[in-house]
């Protein structure tokens, strides 16, 4: 096996994607990762801590994007558009990887410990979001509340996306999927 190979995260990435596909996550090894990418158990440690983290590899890259087109909106963004701005760029991100998240996403969905982890990054993305809202003088239980819905919103988005066969872009997905958030939120509440 190769000691060292420029793309080895990318192609333990791979295998363990279609290994998780074919085995599903809890019967796959990190043995039979690093086997099936054509590296060592020793070189998938070197990229991952362990195997559930060579799905959520790059997190903080979306965070980033992210937080950096909410910073940058125009000043006049409601909080809500400037939200919605840092989740279409995330968007973006997926939308390049398009049959890897749908792959991802069926992974994710068929396994509770992977959705634990797959909550857990979105409640990070949201504190991030939250932040930064707050950085554009967003009062901090306003920019908590919108943080949380812009993430609830691109979490339906991704997982309607993934699993349609339409050639609706996420970003489509994320504009109906607010789109019916307003619908719902402007309606009366009746007891």
């Amino acid at each position: 096996m190769a000691r060292w190979d420029p793309d080895g995260r990318t192609r333990l990435q791979q295998a363990a994607l279609a290994l998780y596909s074919e085995r599903g996550y809890e019967s796959t090894t990190v043995a039979q990762i690093a086997e099936r990418a054509g590296l060592t158990e020793r070189t998938f440690f070197r990229h991952f801590a362990d195997k559930r983290e060579v799905l959520f590899f790059g997190s903080d890259v979306m965070q980033q994007q992210l937080t950096d087109a909410v910073a940058s909106a125009p000043e006049s963004a409601s909080p809500l558009e400037a939200a919605t701005a840092g989740i279409e760029a995330a968007a973006g991100l997926l939308e390049e990887r398009g049959p890897q998240v749908r792959t991802r996403q069926a992974v994710v969905a068929a396994s509770p410990e992977l959705q634990e982890r797959e909550l857990t990054k979105l409640a990070g993305l949201a504190s991030a979001l939250a932040e930064t809202l707050r950085g554009r003088g967003v009062a901090g239980p306003a920019a908590a509340l919108t943080a949380e819905m812009a993430l609830a919103v691109f979490k339906i988005a991704v997982e309607q996306w993934a699993q349609g066969d339409s050639k609706a872009t996420l970003v489509d997905v994320i504009h109906e999927s607010l789109a019916e958030l307003t619908a719902v939120t402007s309606q009366q509440v009746r007891r």
